[in-house]
């Protein structure tokens, strides 16, 4: 059976395949994650990937949180409500926003979950619909949340549902933000040691190998002309 008209979430929490917007890191990552890292202080040298309505809507549709069906249609209904399309963006910002809190400073503050519950909330309870497990054209089952009513309000359903996997099954304590001081991507650690520090060892990872580096050589030359 085809996906339904609706926002679609796998059923098992699996690592998600790479999308062009953005380019994720090469490891572990959540879709919440993902869309926090669509903000501007992650894509330094791009900007801000939500930079309107329509970009919002591409972000979701490669990222698998909305299907082709019911974005054709949100983004007619855009057309005619400009007015509801803009504030949905700005919805959309506050709750990317409330997001990188919780990644960069929840674990270990209770007061930051607790903020970070009631936005979640917040979306859930202003978003009407029916939940639904439907077989996607892989083959794999996937969550579905079917809006009913306004039809920007279920937009931001598999976004904070991604966030409150993160709480209810403290899955937290693995977020980080990327340790390079130039990177604000934030990422799940998945190894099993704990200690993974960068986003991409292939990027933020080798910068920080050729500064350390480039800083033993300096030191050796130092002590050679001492």
């Amino acid at each position: 059976m085809p996906v339904s008209n609706s926002s679609t979430r796998r059923v098992d929490v699996k690592d998600r395949p790479p999308s062009d917007l953005p380019s994720p890191p090469s490891t572990s990552s959540r879709l919440w994650l993902d869309f926090v890292n669509t903000d501007a202080a992650a894509q330094a040298t791009r900007g801000d990937l939500l930079r309107d309505f329509d970009a919002l809507l591409s972000w979701l549709t490669a990222n698998g949180a909305l299907d082709d069906e019911r974005a054709a249609g949100i983004r007619r209904r855009a057309l005619l409500q400009p007015a509801a399309a803009a504030a949905s963006l700005v919805d959309a910002r506050r709750v990317r926003a409330a997001l990188r809190v919780l990644a960069e400073r929840g674990h270990g503050s209770a007061r930051i979950c607790d903020d970070a519950a009631t936005e979640i909330n917040r979306v859930l309870g202003r978003s009407a619909g029916t939940r639904r497990i439907d077989r996607h054209a892989t083959g794999e089952f996937m969550r579905s949340f079917a809006p009913t009513g306004d039809a920007f309000a279920g937009l931001m359903i598999p976004l904070v549902d991604s966030a409150a996997d993160a709480l209810v099954t403290s899955e937290l304590a693995r977020v980080r933000r990327c340790a390079d001081a130039r990177c604000h991507r934030v990422f799940v650690d998945s190894t099993k040691n704990g200690l993974r520090r960068w986003c991409d060892m292939g990027t933020c990872g080798n910068r920080a190998k050729a500064a350390r580096h480039r800083a033993k050589q300096l030191a050796r030359s130092v002590r050679a002309r001492g």
